[in-house]
């Protein structure tokens, strides 16, 4: 059971360069408000802004999954110009056999547009698992709280 629980923490992380915050997934709201490596402008759109819809106990994995376009959770994402990580399993042809092929995890970076108009059964379907939420900086840094 702690190697399962140590795994599942893997998928939890805050790193930033010159241009980006990068969040795991796996993050609750809750554990992101109580996170202090998580910058205070993030928290506070959290708190401020999505908290109000959504629950403490909601991961960001789920909430970029299941949101729609007319969600204000949406809107406020779109203004931090956010762009999602994801895997998706594609078929690719075997190096040795042209004729046999077979299903991959390819890693692509996805607007947060062009993700949300997917409905979460053609996510299902093309098997996208989300790694990490990425938010620009520049976006972040003229965002009014």
């Amino acid at each position: 059971m702690l190697l399962q629980k140590q795994s599942y923490e893997d998928y939890k992380y805050v790193m930033a360069d010159m241009g980006n915050v990068y969040l795991g997934a796996k993050y609750a709201y809750g554990e992101l408000l109580q996170n202090e490596d998580v910058p205070f402008k993030i928290r506070a759109v959290v708190e401020r802004y999505i908290l109000p819809q959504s629950d403490p106990e909601t991961t960001l994995e789920s909430e970029f999954y299941y949101m729609t376009l007319d969600s204000f959770a949406y809107r406020t994402y779109r203004q931090l110009k956010v762009r999602v990580k994801c895997s998706r399993l594609v078929e690719k042809r075997s190096l040795f056999s042209r004729r046999k092929k077979r299903k991959v995890y390819t890693t692509e970076i996805m607007g947060i547009e062009n993700f949300v108009k997917m409905s979460p059964a053609q996510k299902q379907a093309q098997g996208i698992l989300v790694q990490e939420i990425v938010i620009d900086k520049l976006a972040m840094m003229v965002f009014v709280v």
